[in-house]
């Protein structure tokens, strides 16, 4: 007993301190937050989204990308979703996001339509597009976290603030650590989050290098990390990527439509897509998460989903930095 009461206490301390270095903006977030002011929030987000992955698969991955790249610029505020005018070049058409699937977006926008016939002007779009990528992880088998709102759209959003902010398919293990660090980010946590791959496809032009002519040798030479029957199967699946830019492949070969801890293992077998993916599972500093990862899935969404939760509250906007916008795609003030 007296154990139990320590570990409590422990654990309450942990907590307080925690609190204490939370910035105010996430101190002002809550899993509660639209209690009185929309109470079916959460179910209309999840029937929308649930509705649209059904009917179209590649919805869950899109999602899961779109809040990646919008927080990782400027936090999370739905800065992504705002659409270019004639004034304006945003964030969505920056070369980084010009690849992002448009099924990401399409989820948040029904969301938001339906949410303003049923409370209109009250739930920002940054809370929409963190609800329907947590419900859309669980739908596809992954693991159920808690999502804090209270975020307001950005204010601002333009396709120059994204250079240097995203990680790159070719980027070495020292740049992608600078750049999760930076971000406040440790190790662990970008091994974690990298298992977002275990769904979703990359186009061939992203990983081209890996699969024909590599380090300047004969068209058929492939990055001996390969798994040589897969790199075979890629280049023949890829044969036309230059005449034809959609061509993709998936992320996980062997369970693309399931959140699950395949990625992982693939990756110890020579199947990682990507070469930032093959690099976590030879790099000294991040191997051992790839093992734990790839034997214990359990352990895999723990991290994942605490991952997650620092994620989705990065860099959020509250009070009068931010606004609800009426449409996902335009700031209030061009509304009409």
């Amino acid at each position: 007993m007296q154990k139990l009461v320590k570990m409590a206490s422990h654990l309450l301390v942990v907590w307080l301190v925690a609190l204490c270095f939370a910035s105010p903006a996430v101190a002002k977030l809550s899993t509660t937050y639209y209690q009185k002011t929309c109470p079916k929030v959460e179910q209309i987000v999840s029937d929308v989204v649930t509705s649209k992955q059904i009917t179209t698969p590649t919805t869950a991955a899109g999602a899961l990308r779109l809040l990646f790249h919008d927080c990782f610029v400027g936090g999370c505020d739905a800065s992504l979703l705002v659409s270019t005018n004639a004034f304006n070049r945003a964030e969505r058409d920056a070369d980084d996001n010009i690849s992002l699937p448009g099924d990401g977006f399409d989820a948040v926008v029904r969301a938001k339509t339906a949410l303003e016939l049923q409370c209109p002007g009250v739930v920002s779009c940054a809370d929409i597009l963190a609800l329907a990528t947590r419900d859309l992880v669980l739908m596809l088998g992954g693991p159920h976290y808690a999502v804090r709102l209270g975020r307001k759209d950005a204010l601002a959003s333009t396709a120059d603030s994204v250079a240097g902010h995203l990680p790159s398919p070719n980027m070495t293990m020292d740049q992608l650590i600078s750049l999760f660090e930076q971000n406040k980010f440790t190790v662990q946590e970008m091994v974690a989050l990298s298992g977002a791959h275990t769904v979703g496809f990359s186009h061939c032009s992203e990983f081209a290098s890996r699969i024909y002519s590599f380090n300047g040798g004969d068209q058929d030479a492939h990055d001996p990390a390969l798994n040589p029957r897969f790199a075979q199967a890629l280049q023949k699946a890829c044969a036309n990527y230059v005449e034809d830019p959609t061509i993709a492949a998936f992320n996980d070969v062997m369970t693309p439509g399931k959140f699950d801890n395949m990625y992982y293992q693939n990756l110890l077998r020579g199947l990682g897509l990507l070469a930032s993916d093959t690099a976590l599972a030879v790099d000294p500093r991040t191997k051992s998460f790839v093992q734990l990862y790839a034997a214990n899935q359990t352990a895999f969404f723990e991290d994942f989903s605490h991952a997650m939760e620092k994620l989705s509250v990065y860099g959020v906007k509250t009070g009068r930095k931010g606004e609800i916008r009426r449409r996902c795609d335009e700031f209030n003030n061009l509304s009409t």
